[in-house]
């Protein structure tokens, strides 16, 4: 779960924008800045399990796709499982889960452009329709969104902060009072 804090001072459609300072501006920018870094780390991780799990089929259930490769997959039960266990063959209406999101777009393009170039040099056109692409946008807002928790300022969450050589660093926010790690009765 990413947790941030609230910042109701970094946008004019959620604050009194004339009486917001610019220190304040900046710490609520900085503040999104970070956020916006942990979003994208979620991604990463997302996209680094896509890339752990792309395929495994092809090596657990090597004996069963070695015999429909043989057959040029005139015989498909190898090849109607695959679509099923994995969530990147989003050209086939059996092969695009209910909750597609980009991150089974990405690994669908990878998949096609690696597979390209190492087969035959080239890739070959890539489509997908446009109501798959509009689903996984919209449930990649979803799952991220479910993954994000807003919390009250005394819980612990990564802030950023302006190092003296003018970069931004990540810093872990202190401990709520009154815990172990603070020095406080618990």
């Amino acid at each position: 779960m990413i947790k941030i804090r609230p910042s109701p001072t970094a946008d004019t459609r959620t604050c009194d924008f004339a009486k917001v300072s610019k220190d304040t501006l900046y710490e609520s920018s900085l503040q999104h800045i970070g956020d916006v870094r942990a979003g994208l780390a979620f991604f990463a991780s997302r996209l680094a399990a896509a890339g752990a799990v792309h395929d495994y089929d092809k090596l657990a259930a090597i004996d069963h796709f070695h015999a429909d490769f043989r057959t040029g997959f005139k015989e498909t039960g190898w090849w109607d499982n695959h679509r099923q266990v994995n969530r990147h063959h989003l050209t086939e209406a059996d092969g695009v889960p209910a909750d597609v999101n980009l991150i089974d777009v990405l690994d669908f393009i990878t998949d096609c452009v690696m597979a390209g170039m190492a087969r035959s040099g080239s890739v070959r056109p890539l489509t997908i329709s446009h109501e798959v692409l509009q689903r996984a946008f919209e449930n990649t807002a979803t799952l991220l969104a479910a993954n994000v928790e807003v919390v009250a300022c005394t819980e612990p969450c990564c802030v950023w902060e302006r190092r003296p050589d003018g970069s931004d660093a990540p810093v872990p926010a202190p401990p709520a009072s009154g815990t172990r790690e603070s020095g406080g009765e618990t």
